[in-house]
């Protein structure tokens, strides 16, 4: 699966300010509820749930909130490059200023589990996460992501 099947590339944020882990949830859930047409407060429970299993908290400086959420029609996500890292309890312990958000419904297991795969082998490329950090604007970050499928294609 390849990111721009399920990125929604309108709602990405090269510069999104948010204080913490939940002023960041609610951020996301905001953008993703107004163009998903849900509701905000169903989308940060199901973030906050999932986070009560373990961090999503990949390393490196990238985050990857996911949740399950009935109602979708589609598998969702989007990019936000933090205007100051946070804390976000990740694995190795560093404050995250990538983050890559991602909806899927409650039966989408595999759909699930390929996106977010997609999600971490772009993540574990660190000349990519150097570009994503060094895009200051919605396009410069567009730009970025559209081009990051391309290696990883099989």
């Amino acid at each position: 699966m390849q990111l721009t099947t399920f990125l929604d590339l309108d709602s990405n944020r090269p510069s999104l300010a948010v204080a913490n882990k939940r002023a960041l949830f609610q951020a996301l859930g905001q953008i993703a509820g107004q163009r998903l047409q849900l509701d905000v407060a169903e989308l940060v429970a199901a973030l906050l749930e999932r986070e009560k299993i373990g961090t999503t908290g990949f390393g490196n400086g990238v985050a990857i909130p996911h949740g399950k959420v009935a109602g979708l029609r589609r598998i969702y996500g989007l990019v936000a490059h933090l205007a100051e890292p946070i804390d976000y309890k990740a694995i190795d312990g560093a404050p995250v200023d990538l983050v890559f958000l991602l909806l899927s419904l409650p039966d989408a297991g595999a759909e699930h589990l390929k996106a977010l795969a997609a999600i971490s082998r772009v993540v574990r490329h660190a000349p990519t996460l150097e570009k994503l950090r060094g895009a200051r604007s919605g396009d410069a970050l567009t730009a970025v992501l559209m081009g990051v499928d391309e290696p990883f294609a099989a």
